[in-house]
């Protein structure tokens, strides 16, 4: 795997605001940097491991929605520290047992670069059993929203399209999006910011607004 300068060299966990740390490594679809998602949505996430449960339901649902992420102009990229051919294999096993077939790329990190630079594993752990993260990277390059789960309980994957939906709603329009929110929602106006906007308005700190 690459590293260009300074991309891997973070030293504590990603938090939201952070640039995304650049890298370059093979996948099952060749090789790819992180950049060249810049200009779109990117969800990234890793996995404990190939040929587990837990993971293959994650991957075969990630792999059913994928068409809903495009439609939002979002990728999907995922990470294990398993070796490219195990990946392969996975990749035909969930095809052959499941009929679906796994399109977005999946990165190997077999050195752990990659998971320790985005905090997926911490810097003294010897393996990635307790990874499963998903980072939520806006066309800038910056961690927008991140969601880590124990290795035994699995992701939403209704939940991840929801983050990027609401993510992006936020952006365009300016708003807040409240609890619950699903697109088509009311969504939430900043609150009044003094005396007179406030005086008529019971509601002047939490206010929906249908746009």
């Amino acid at each position: 795997m690459h590293n260009p300068e300074n991309s891997l060299s973070q030293c504590r966990s990603l938090r939201i605001g952070d640039a995304a740390p650049e890298f370059r490594a093979r996948t099952t679809r060749g090789e790819v940097a992180l950049s060249d998602y810049r200009g779109r949505w990117l969800v990234f996430f890793s996995h404990p491991a190939d040929f587990t449960p837990v993971c293959t339901t994650e991957f075969v649902a990630l792999a059913k929605a994928a068409d809903k992420f495009a439609e939002m102009d979002c990728a999907l990229l995922g990470l294990s520290v398993d070796s490219l051919y195990s990946h392969i294999a996975w990749v035909k096993a969930m095809k052959q047992a499941f009929g679906v077939s796994v399109d977005f790329p999946i990165v190997e990190d077999p050195s752990m670069a990659v998971g320790r630079a985005y905090g997926m594993i911490d810097e003294t752990t010897q393996d990635s059993s307790s990874i499963r993260s998903s980072y939520f990277i806006d066309p800038d390059g910056i961690v927008r929203a991140i969601t880590t789960y124990p290795y035994n309980v699995g992701r939403n994957v209704d939940e991840m399209l929801r983050i990027v939906a609401a993510l992006q709603r936020a952006d365009r329009d300016a708003v807040l999006t409240p609890e619950g929110w699903r697109p088509g929602d009311a969504v939430l106006v900043p609150p009044a910011d003094t005396i007179d906007a406030a005086s008529d308005m019971a509601e002047w700190f939490c206010r929906t607004e249908e746009r």
